[in-house]
């Protein structure tokens, strides 16, 4: 993920244009970008440290700490991380810290924050829940349209545990669909075979008329483009939902 940061000239860009420049061009658009050699949450928790132990807890920090958060640093991380950093800092910097560190991660949903992370891990948006055919589906799921001409092209996100019921893609002549995962971990399985296990780059070639179904694993968030293949006459037959004993033998 690239960072692209326009603060310095839209602050000083007038009043200090070099100033700017170097923060923008420099800082962030080279040091920050440089994720061969640290990673952004790593560079995140290195940059929270030192304001920290500056004492340094303004605006700024407050910024470093949604981007930490952004980056991937969770609640248990950043307590952990301020915590340690204070016998070092000093103690009233510890607790500046964490009263700005409350007020953004004090009251986070655990389920907002693996969605938030799913969703920074690719480059589709997760869209709005897929509320026409909710019924078909065990769990919820949501879509983005990514090309609705030509070939239509759609981001559909699984949250864990979510899938749809089993299905077919009926058409006279070609027809069907191609799934391609890019995020988390998902399942796809044909009437009468065992499930494929889908990773980020796993592809499926779906025919015409092959009952199937898809979803995420229990324990991840699903994300895969479905890309619908031109044929005559298309239609699709929703059928039985997945059981719990058929979904538990996915591993």
């Amino acid at each position: 993920m690239s960072i692209k940061q326009t603060a310095g000239r839209n602050q000083l860009g007038e009043f200090a244009p070099k100033f700017a420049q170097l923060n923008d061009d420099v800082l962030f658009g080279e040091v920050w970008n440089r994720e061969d050699k640290l990673s952004l949450r790593d560079r995140s928790l290195v940059t929270l440290v030192s304001l920290m132990s500056q004492g340094l807890t303004d605006e700024s920090f407050r910024a470093h700490l949604l981007t930490a958060k952004a980056n991937g640093i969770t609640k248990e991380e950043i307590s952990e991380i301020i915590t340690h950093a204070a016998f070092y800092a000093g103690w009233s910097k510890a607790w500046a810290a964490f009263r700005l560190a409350t007020q953004i991660w004090g009251n986070e949903n655990t389920e907002d924050v693996a969605r938030a992370a799913h969703e920074r891990s690719m480059a589709f948006p997760i869209g709005e829940f897929n509320e026409k055919p909710a019924q078909y589906f065990s769990g919820k799921s949501y879509i983005a349209p990514v090309s609705l001409e030509q070939v239509p092209m759609f981001n559909v996100t699984f949250e864990p545990g979510c899938r749809n019921n089993w299905h077919v893609h009926h058409a006279d002549k070609g027809g069907g669909q191609i799934l391609v995962c890019l995020a988390g971990r998902g399942y796809y399985q044909e009437w009468g075979k065992e499930p494929i296990l889908m990773t980020p780059g796993t592809t499926v070639n779906i025919p015409a008329e092959v009952k199937h179904w898809h979803g995420a694993a229990a324990d991840s968030w699903f994300t895969h483009l479905a890309v619908e293949v031109p044929g005559e006459n298309g239609s699709n037959e929703w059928l039985e939902p997945v059981d719990d004993e058929q979904y538990g033998k996915c591993k």
